[in-house]
C-alpha cells in the first residue's frame, strides 16, 4: 500500500521544505539579495518534518502533494541505495538546463566529453600545474584586503573559472556570464573565438581535443554537444566555489587545530613537486565535510522514465523522486555526529561509498566534475591558509555545540592575519 502524507503533513511540509527551497532557488539567482532569505532555522524546521513523516510511515517513501505536484519522498537509507542504483536511463535529472531531457544518444556523448575534458575520477587532472598557476594568481588578489567576504571571493573565483575553462584571454571578460543566459549566439561566436585562443590546458582546449563541435558555435545543422551550453555548465559549476570556499575557511577558523594542521599541509604541499602539490588530502577532507554540513544542492530530483518499484508498491513513469539530501547527511539517527564537523570521517574510503552522505551524489549520476571542484577548492584553502591565519568575524561558530542547521555565504566575514 502506498503511503501518503495526510493533510497536515502536507502543510507542514510545504511551509517547512518546499517553499523555502523555491526561495532559495529564487534568490540563488539574484546574488545581490540581502542575506537571511531562508532564515537560520527553517532546515531544522525542514528535518523535523522530514523525521516525522519517517516515523509515522515506517520510514518508506511517502507520497507528497507539494507546490508543484506529487512527489515521492525517499526517506530511509535502504532506499537511498536504490535511488542510486537506478540506471541513469531510467531516472533522470528534473532540473533544468541538465541533461534529464536530452536524447540518450546526445546525453551519453556530453558525458562523455565531460568525463574526459573534467578527468572525472582522476585524484589531480592533468592540467594541474596550470591550473595550480591561475589558483595562486587569483588567490593574490583574494588576499590582498586583510578579509574575505563573498563580493571578494566571487570576483576571484570567476576569474580563475574563466582562465581555466577559456583561458587567460578571457580572464577581464566579466560580461561572459551575463552573454551565456541572454545572447546564446552571441555568446558562441566569443567562446569560438577564446577556443581560439585557449591554451591546449584549459577545459575548452581539452574538448577541442575530444569533440568535433567544440570548433566552432552549435546550430540547427551541428550534431553532438552544444560547446555554448558545455561552457555555460562548467562556469556555472565555479558559481558554487565561492560559498564553498567560505564556509570550510569559517569551520577551519573556529577549529584551530585542524587550521594549524592544514596549513602545514598547505606549506608541504608549496615545496612538492607535480601531483603531489594538488593533493592536499586532508584539505580536501575538510571541504567534503564542509559540504556534508552544507550541500550545495539540498534535495536531488529525479522523473522517473520507466514505472519503478519502492518497497513492493508500483510507481508510474513520471513519478517525481525526491531525496533530501541535507536531511540525510544531517540525520543524527544514522550518520554519527551528525551536526560537528568532523573531516576525519573522510580518511576512510568507506565514507565515499556510503550512500548517506553524498556530496557529489554517487553511482551513474555522479558529478564528473568531483575531483576537478575538490582540487580548486583546497587549492585556494591552501594559498590562503599557507600564509595567513583565518579569525571568523561573523559569525561565530561554537566548535563544541551543534553547528548552525544553514550558513548564508552573505553573511560570512573572516580576518586574515600573517602567520
Amino acid at each position: 500500500m502506498t503511503a501518503r502524507a495526510g493533510r497536515g503533513e502536507i502543510a507542514r511540509f510545504a511551509a517547512a521544505h518546499t517553499l523555502p527551497a523555491l526561495v532559495r532557488g529564487f534568490v540563488s539567482a539574484r546574488p545581490r539579495t540581502a542575506r537571511g532569505h531562508a532564515g537560520p532555522d527553517r532546515p531544522r524546521w525542514s528535518a523535523a518534518t522530514l523525521r516525522a513523516l519517517r516515523d509515522r510511515h515506517g520510514g518508506a517513501p511517502v507520497l507528497v502533494r507539494g507546490l508543484t505536484g506529487t512527489v515521492l519522498l525517499i526517506l530511509d537509507p535502504q532506499d537511498i541505495r536504490q535511488f542510486y542504483a537506478e540506471p541513469v536511463g531510467s531516472l533522470g535529472r528534473a532540473a533544468a538546463g541538465t541533461d534529464g531531457c536530452a536524447h540518450a544518444g546526445l546525453r551519453d556523448e556530453r558525458r562523455a566529453v565531460d568525463d574526459s575534458v573534467l578527468a572525472a575520477g582522476l585524484t589531480v587532472h592533468p592540467s594541474c600545474g596550470a591550473f595550480l598557476s591561475v589558483l595562486t594568481d587569483e588567490a593574490r588578489r583574494l588576499t590582498a584586503g586583510g578579509s574575505l567576504e563573498l563580493a571578494r571571493v566571487r570576483h576571484s573565483v570567476a576569474r580563475a573559472a574563466r582562465r581555466i575553462v577559456l583561458g587567460d584571454a578571457a580572464a577581464e571578460d566579466a560580461e561572459l556570464g551575463r552573454r551565456l543566459g541572454r545572447f546564446h549566439e552571441k555568446a558562441g561566436a566569443r567562446i569560438a573565438a577564446y577556443a581560439d585562443l585557449a591554451e591546449p590546458h584549459t577545459l575548452i582546449g581539452r574538448a577541442r581535443r575530444h569533440a568535433e563541435p567544440f570548433r566552432g558555435p552549435a546550430g540547427p545543422d551541428r550534431a553532438g554537444p552544444d560547446p555554448v551550453g558545455q561552457v555555460r555548465q562548467w562556469l556555472a559549476a565555479f558559481d558554487l566555489v565561492p560559498g564553498v570556499l567560505l564556509r570550510t575557511l569559517l569551520l577551519l577558523g573556529a577549529h584551530p587545530a585542524e587550521q594549524d594542521a592544514v596549513a602545514a599541509e598547505a606549506r608541504a604541499a608549496g615545496w612538492a613537486q607535480g601531483a603531489a602539490q594538488g593533493a592536499l588530502p586532508r584539505l580536501r577532507a575538510c571541504v567534503r565535510e564542509s559540504l556534508r554540513l552544507y550541500p550545495a544542492v539540498p534535495d536531488l530530483i529525479r522523473i522517473t522514465r520507466a514505472e519503478t518499484e519502492w518497497r513492493g508498491v508500483r510507481h508510474p513513469a513520471g513519478t517525481c523522486v525526491v531525496l533530501p539530501v541535507l536531511f540525510h547527511q544531517r540525520d543524527p539517527e544514522h550518520v554519527p555526529a551528525a551536526h560537528v564537523f568532523v573531516p576525519g570521517r573522510w580518511a576512510s574510503r568507506e565514507a565515499d561509498r556510503d550512500v548517506r552522505m553524498a556530496p557529489f551524489s554517487h553511482a551513474g549520476g555522479r558529478c564528473p566534475g568531483e575531483q576537478l571542484g575538490l582540487l580548486v577548492t583546497a587549492a585556494l584553502c591552501a594559498e590562503v591558509l599557507r600564509g595567513h591565519r583565518v579569525r571568523p568575524v561573523r559569525p561565530l561558530l561554537d566548535p563544541l555545540g551543534p553547528l548552525p542547521a544553514a550558513l548564508d555565504p552573505q553573511g560570512i566575514r573572516l580576518r586574515l592575519t600573517r602567520r
